[in-house]
């Protein structure tokens, strides 16, 4: 409540003499807060509420300025001392609630295809040396969030010494070649929750973490989804129109489009891995079990792609002793 009062009086000094009404919008997994503030005249500007003891506003405003390319929320007020900001409001229809309450399949194709385009935008523009490099020592921790929360936290075990060994292979064949992929910027949150629908083009929101780094890395964010799944042959036909735009564009992806589905999908098990110790951490470190329930998901995605691939059979070996075996679908097999 101290916060929120504290806002209130902040717009006031940026809106002096106009009486707006405040309410909760929502809240992000850190410590981030957001408010719609709305006033006599029903235009609305959402409100990010940052505490500066926890976090800094500063990296956003630089990759806002950095990704003015694509549709980014402008910023009218910023101060970086109290932790607030007042930014253009997209509205109230994130992508996720507009795919879950049209099920077409052609309806749910249309809106990945305009999020494609964006994020294609957005990697044109990319430049070097502006943002910090997506290196092996970030992958690498992000990765160890799997043994470190979901294993030892969600499952109560510790890896055996075989096991261990199983997990530094997949760790050794998926690294190199995440690594090796041409990097542009990399949003390392471009899912469905955080796209809005609006009227000319998708918005994009909670870019503050961006780096520079793979770029197969926001596509498989879009498509393989903590809150929505779609099946194989819908995922290959959104990645071969990406695969295909890009080359138009003029992007670095690779001329083969197997190599470049390969890729595709090692980035993935990176993503997996950490996204499933990331939700297993919110829940027993900071007491948030919104996510706690979607790890299953990751776990799905797993399975299904070291199954496809000689050198993630480790990966599928120490999940199956973990988690036991399941019989599933594998698609596509390279």
């Amino acid at each position: 409540m101290q916060r929120e009062s504290e806002l209130k009086k902040w717009l006031h000094t940026c809106y002096p003499q106009q009486d707006f009404v405040l309410s909760f919008a929502a809240a992000d997994a850190d410590f981030r807060r957001y408010f719609r503030a709305v006033f006599k005249d029903n235009h609305s500007v959402i409100c990010m509420d940052a505490p500066p003891d926890k976090m800094s506003i500063q990296p956003y405003i630089k990759v806002q300025h950095l990704f003015q390319a694509i549709n980014v929320p402008k910023i009218y007020h910023a101060d970086v001392q109290k932790g607030f900001m007042a930014l253009e409001d997209f509205g109230h229809t994130p992508y996720l609630a507009a795919l879950l309450q049209d099920k077409r399949p052609e309806v749910h194709k249309i809106l990945l295809l305009e999020a494609v385009d964006e994020l294609i935008t957005l990697q044109k523009a990319s430049l070097p040396d502006q943002l910090p490099i997506y290196d092996e020592t970030v992958m690498t921790r992000e990765m160890q969030l799997f043994p470190e929360w979901y294993v030892q936290k969600e499952l109560g075990l510790s890896l055996t010494e075989k096991q261990q060994h199983l997990w530094q292979q997949a760790v050794s064949a998926v690294l190199p070649a995440i690594l090796a992929q041409p990097k542009v910027y990399v949003h390392r949150d471009y899912i469905v929750r955080n796209i809005m629908l609006t009227r000319d083009r998708p918005g994009i929101l909670d870019f503050q973490d961006a780096l520079y780094g793979p770029i197969t890395y926001d596509l498989v964010s879009l498509l393989r989804d903590a809150f929505i799944e779609w099946d194989e042959e819908f995922i290959l036909d959104i990645v071969i129109r990406y695969w295909e735009k890009a080359r138009a564009a003029g992007l670095p992806v690779h001329n083969d489009f197997d190599h470049f589905y390969r890729d595709f999908e090692l980035m993935g098990v990176q993503r997996h891995l950490k996204v499933a110790g990331i939700f297993a951490r919110l829940y027993y470190r900071d007491g948030k079990d919104k996510y706690r329930s979607e790890i299953h998901r990751f776990l799905k995605y797993l399975r299904k792609t070291s199954r496809r691939y000689h050198e993630l059979r480790p990966l599928l070996q120490l999940i199956t002793e973990l988690i036991g075996a399941e019989e599933i679908q594998t698609g596509y097999t390279f």
